[in-house]
């Protein structure tokens, strides 16, 4: 998978294109990602501990991963994602400006 929880990502399909956001999970096995504030669901909740008054809440919905483009840490525009061998390690380089991704 070419981003990971943390990663600043830009959608590029479905009804949220073009709004940017953080991942705060990925699921590699599904290859899909829950992106802040993007595909916004409505779950019917019932009372309970955490939340005693129940009702309906918003939360993010996953998004296949082919959707979602990691933003270049120096540009700040859509990059593709390459990777290569630095000190005998993989890391990730945005296409743009060949900038490590991994620090």
């Amino acid at each position: 998978m070419h981003v990971k929880k943390g990663d600043k990502v830009k959608v590029l399909s479905g009804k949220d294109r073009g709004k940017e956001g953080v991942i705060l999970e990925a699921f590699p096995k599904k290859d899909r990602v829950l992106v802040e504030g993007v595909n916004m669901v409505k779950k019917h909740a019932k009372p309970s501990q955490e939340n005693p008054q129940g009702g309906i809440l918003d939360i993010e919905g996953a998004i296949h991963v082919s959707n979602v483009m990691l933003i270049d840490p120096k540009s700040g525009e859509p990059t593709r994602v390459g990777y290569e061998n630095r000190d005998g390690k993989k890391v990730r380089i945005a296409k743009k400006s060949g900038e490590a991704i991994d620090k």
